[in-house]
């Protein structure tokens, strides 16, 4: 085989390689879409492609549930970062509910290690197994000795999932 052939199969394998990983992002892929509903603190809904709604947990964070200590100021806060908002969908996972798990960014910022600086969810250290979990474990700290959010209580009361 001559050299100018195998050129030409690396160069098509290396142009497909290089494809590949545009289209994938992370551990997962990615997409766009505008969120039009908010659960509660770490679960979104989002409109992609105009027609289809993707409900989104937000990957390695939990967050107070409704009827839980901060668990309204946990959805406000995530709300009034992304509701109506256009935001990445970076995939990771797909939970045992069929929900999507994601990281999401809306211009860039992370809204999940938001969530966490502010104090409105804890690390989900059992699920969150990603490169960036190690640098969200600072920050959940830091909120911590801020006594931000959730951590202005004394004793937080994790979710029931959290806890068990």
């Amino acid at each position: 085989m001559s050299c100018q052939r195998w050129i030409g199969k690396i160069a098509v394998w290396a142009t497909i390689l290089f494809q590949l990983a545009i289209f994938q992002t992370g551990t997962g892929w990615a997409w766009t879409g505008k969120v039009v509903g908010i659960a509660d603190g770490d679960t979104i809904t989002v409109l992609r492609d105009g027609r289809d709604q993707v409900k989104i947990r937000l990957y390695g964070i939990d967050a107070p549930e409704s009827g839980q200590p901060f668990g309204k100021a946990s959805k406000q806060n995530l709300s009034s970062m992304v509701y109506g908002e256009s935001v990445q969908v970076e995939v990771m996972d797909t939970d045992r509910y069929g929900r999507t798990v994601a990281r999401i960014f809306v211009e860039g910022e992370d809204v999940n290690a938001a969530q966490l600086r502010a104090g409105y969810a804890w690390l989900y250290r059992q699920y969150c197994k990603d490169w960036v979990c190690g640098e969200w474990v600072g920050l959940e700290a830091e909120a911590k000795s801020n006594d931000a959010g959730l951590w202005a209580d004394k004793d937080p009361t994790p979710p029931l999932a959290m806890a068990a």
